[in-house]
């Protein structure tokens, strides 16, 4: 099985589908991984703050998979934009990862009361320039922070990582990346099982019409919609199963519906607020 890649907008190359490890314990993330990598999966997600590098570390070097068939994102977290803290914590995280560069580093969160996220996108670019880091982007960023820090910069980030599901598609953010050449990346694609999404008319037809289930045909609706996506499963069996979704298609009039189903039903918390 081949998982499609897309490019960014520097070049690279990014598996569209990965795993992701947020709220993964860390003491059962390194065979939690080692199960995603056995099962097929490529990129992997985790992010400073999760705790858990050092299991995705471990699971990476016992894997035996070459290193450039990997491609691995973590993420600075907000204590961590001022001054040449972010030099500090790339380094930090490397070492827990036990990689010499990581293939995507994000700034977590813009964390705007702190007034750090400039900076932040300038040591990013320099860490970058270091080489410990292919690509770099963003998470949780608006419009407004996006036009800030390329300003700063001149440099457009690569991928903007956000919450998106079918309750909640961030439409000014996405319309924003699209003619930025910025990739979406979507967390919490399942609605982190807040909502009843499963049960919502449109995705369970499909489901029945495809012989898949509910969250397979979520997936495949982030895929179609041309967006990076990474579910996270501790059960070895929905860890495969998320990734069985290459061999189906949703109809055009199957995506519009589960499309429609929007009703700006965030169930995180909002970038503004996580400082």
């Amino acid at each position: 099985m081949t998982i499609p890649t897309l490019t960014l907008n520097d070049g690279h190359s990014i598996p569209q589908l990965g795993f992701g490890v947020f709220k993964v314990d860390p003491a059962e993330t390194e065979r939690i991984v080692s199960d995603a990598l056995e099962a097929g999966y490529r990129h992997i997600d985790t992010a400073a703050i999760y705790g858990n590098e050092e299991g995705v570390g471990r699971a990476i070097a016992s894997s035996g998979i070459p290193r450039d068939e990997l491609f691995i994102t973590t993420k600075l977290w907000n204590d961590r934009q001022a001054g040449d803290e972010p030099l500090a914590a790339i380094d930090e995280s490397l070492d827990k990862l036990g990689l010499e560069a990581v293939d995507l580093y994000l700034v977590h969160w813009p964390a705007p009361a702190n007034g750090n996220y400039v900076n932040a996108w300038e040591k990013l670019v320099q860490i970058r320039d270091a080489g410990k880091t292919r690509s770099i982007g963003v998470s949780n960023h608006l419009p407004r922070h996006l036009d800030e820090i390329i300003a700063a910069t001149g440099v457009t980030p690569a991928v903007d990582q956000i919450e998106l599901h079918p309750a909640y598609q961030q439409r000014d953010v996405t319309q924003y990346a699209a003619d930025h050449g910025i990739l979406i990346e979507s967390w919490g694609p399942l609605g982190q099982g807040k909502y009843p999404l499963f049960e919502e008319q449109p995705v369970a037809a499909a489901a029945a019409a495809h012989g898949k289930t509910p969250a397979q045909v979520v997936l495949r609706w982030h895929l179609q919609q041309g967006y990076i996506v990474f579910p996270k499963s501790t059960s070895s069996a929905r860890i495969r199963e998320n990734l069985d979704v290459f061999d189906f298609e949703l109809t055009a009039d199957e995506q519009a519906a589960i499309t429609a189903l929007e009703r700006g039903g965030r169930v995180s918390a909002h970038p503004d607020d996580v400082n």
